[in-house]
């Protein structure tokens, strides 16, 4: 039997087996095909909360059922990501595992056969748009009753968001949370077959799983999770409660991860966890930091290698020794301060003032004097005062950020922030992230203009958003530039003298082809 003669049986056995089932009650069907007691899942936020000295476990032994195997051929999946960076690494990892599956990707949520939201719990604007999306598929749902929707990610972790959906979106299938992802092929099992909708959701951290497949794009750039969840518990997070505790990845596994990109082309890695430079801390066999990982991932020949996110208080004098080699290791840094009010920091549970992030950011340029720093701000926090406002645009300036992710302050239910009254009136918070995003906008374009007439070294990622005649990349200091060239940069690092900058973006002339953007 040739490989085309075994995917057509294994498809009819397949078939065959759903009739099987499909005829069979609830009970039997899962007593029989699944060898297991499915009961729902649910979050709870006070067991998150908890921190058990629990032994993490590290599990290399991944695989795909067998009567899963063959069971997405012919069959199309479609996730929707919401969120941060690692959300984006979720979604590679679930579509790696969709695939080994034998389903293939689609963007039309006519064509898919299985639709994820996978959800981010940080604002509530994002949650705001993915009741608003769920809202939206209960048509295609009601037209076919075999589509299964779920909802995973942060927002699964939530108990008010479960009990929402469990009451008013009876339309979902299967709900499933952060530390169960190495379960989809289970949960989808579960999901096809069972007349109740799924949900699982681990509050206690799941092991740390290796060996997942992953389906990244491209193969010019790519996230490497080094460690998962968050220890630091501010008062407006609800991370460490969604994500877990911190738990790191073993520093060999990362590294044959980051060899193995090497090998197979890919020229920029970003090293991603909640809280990347608390790698390590959690090792009790090991004394081994984020700045001896960093340090040995230098050695390894890949042109460009970034990080995110990072927390001041774990930013230490070895990790900038380190990073001040420079090479492969970049010039830019996100380093979050949130405020720029030592009285705000402290309501905040950030565990550094003022005074002690801008000693961090003296340490940081000293050592790397053309660095390149970009932050998150938070306005509107509850009972800021103008005057601690003024503090944080003051911040601002004296540090001379690039760029800048600001927000208002949204209220995350479980958080301890959510329980303080805000005396701050809605349309003074507004007043407040103009003012500030205008400075923000001021200084990046100030830090743009420095650009023009000079040669940049740029990756290029692709085609322009806007115009498929235009490639477009980012140079170390993560700028954005368009200029013209041929396709065949793309996936490389190119020259390109910038001609004209504007406030988020640079134009300019390739240096072999001097095309210049119009």
């Amino acid at each position: 039997m040739n490989e085309q003669e075994r995917k057509q049986q294994a498809q009819i056995n397949t078939e065959e087996n759903f009739e099987r089932i499909k005829q069979t009650s609830s009970e039997d069907m899962i007593a029989k095909y699944f060898h297991t007691n499915y009961t729902p899942k649910t979050p709870d936020i006070k067991k998150a909360r908890k921190r058990r000295k629990e032994e993490v476990q590290f599990k290399y032994d991944f695989s795909i059922p067998e009567d899963m195997q063959t069971v997405g051929e012919g069959r199309k999946f479609l996730i929707r990501t919401y969120g941060c960076q690692m959300n984006e690494h979720d979604t590679e990892v679930m579509a790696g595992i969709f695939m080994e599956m034998g389903y293939t990707a689609t963007e039309d949520v006519k064509e898919a056969d299985i639709i994820l939201l996978n959800t981010c719990a940080i604002r509530e604007n994002a949650e705001n748009k993915v009741f608003g999306e769920i809202g939206h598929l209960k048509p295609l749902k009601l037209e076919n009753p075999d589509l299964i929707i779920g909802v995973c990610g942060c927002m699964s972790q939530e108990e008010s968001v479960v009990d929402r959906i469990l009451k008013k979106h009876q339309h979902i299938d299967l709900i499933f949370g952060t530390h169960n992802i190495h379960r989809l092929p289970h949960l989808i099992k579960e999901a096809m077959f069972g007349k109740e909708m799924v949900v699982e959701v681990w509050s206690k951290e799941g092991d740390i799983i290796e060996n997942l497949p992953k389906a990244r794009k491209g193969k010019i750039k790519a996230w490497v999770n080094i460690m998962y969840g968050c220890d630091k518990f501010c008062t407006y997070c609800i991370v460490p409660m969604t994500r877990g505790k911190e738990r790191s990845r073993r520093p060999e596994d990362i590294i044959q991860e980051v060899r193995h990109l090497v090998a197979q082309g890919y020229k920029e890695v970003t090293l991603l966890g909640q809280n990347v430079n608390a790698y390590g801390k959690d090792f009790e066999d090991l004394d081994y930091t984020f700045g001896d990982l960093m340090n040995d991932i230098h050695k390894i020949d890949i042109p460009r290698v970034r990080f995110t996110t990072s927390h001041p208080r774990d930013f230490d004098d070895h990790l900038i020794d380190v990073l001040a080699q420079g090479g492969n290791l970049l010039d830019h840094i996100h380093l979050p301060v949130q405020s720029g009010s030592s009285e705000v920091l402290k309501k905040m549970n950030r565990k550094y003032t003022r005074e002690e992030y801008l000693e961090l950011v003296r340490k940081i340029k000293k050592a790397i004097p053309n660095v390149t720093l970009t932050t998150d701000i938070i306005v509107g926090f509850p009972n800021e005062t103008d005057e601690q406002f003024e503090e944080t645009m003051t911040l601002m300036e004296e540090v001379g950020f690039e760029a800048a992710y600001t927000f208002i302050y949204s209220p995350r239910e479980g958080t301890p922030a959510a329980r303080k009254k805000d005396d701050v009136p809605e349309e003074v918070k507004k007043q407040r992230l103009y003012r500030l995003n205008e400075l923000v906008n001021k200084q990046s374009a100030e830090s743009m203009r420095k650009y023009e007439g000079k040669t940049v070294k740029v990756l290029v990622e692709g085609e322009s958003k806007k115009n498929p005649d235009i490639l477009a990349g980012y140079t170390e200091k993560n700028k954005l530039v368009n200029f013209k060239g041929p396709k065949s940069a793309i996936g490389q690092i190119v020259e390109v003298e910038i001609t004209e900058a504007k406030t988020w973006s640079l134009d300019g002339i390739m240096a072999e082809s001097k095309i210049e953007v119009k």
